[in-house]
């Protein structure tokens, strides 16, 4: 086996690995207003500068353990074609609690909702319901 054959090998691994320990879920998306907010009440500094934020939804709340946590979220599939953004990944923080969050969801019951601004990220905000490859980061 060459050294680059070994090399690609390594690489594809890599990445296999990667993905193999990511979630699969949905997400919706959800705008003003966010305060209060179950994690962290009514300061406006819990918002990240970029509005790179969510809210957990219950398969990831964990009576509270997920505010602050930082996921990575990929768009992969949705029931309109075209939705997704190919190749564009979100980082967002947990804010949140999505079943108890000021401002609603376009659809209940996800993974978990993202702010607009984060969605339009990865797919198109005329959707109101992905499915989404998620990992803590």
């Amino acid at each position: 086996m060459s050294s680059f054959q070994h090399l690609i090998i390594i690489l594809f691994s890599s990445l296999f690995i990667h993905f193999s320990q990511a979630d699969v879920g949905t997400a919706s998306h959800y705008g003003p207003p966010f305060i209060p907010t179950e994690c962290f009440g009514g300061g406006a500094s819990q918002f990240p500068a970029t509005n790179m934020f969510g809210s957990a939804g219950e398969g990831i709340w964990d009576n509270g353990a997920a505010c602050g946590r930082l996921y990575e979220v990929r768009c992969i599939s949705a029931a309109v074609p075209r939705t997704c953004i190919p190749g564009q990944t979100v980082q967002i923080k947990i804010v949140d609690r999505a079943q108890s969050s000021v401002s609603r969801p376009s659809t209940d019951d996800t993974s978990m909702v993202l702010s607009t601004t984060a969605f339009q990220v990865i797919a198109n905000v005329s959707s109101s319901l992905i499915n989404i490859e998620f990992q803590q980061v």
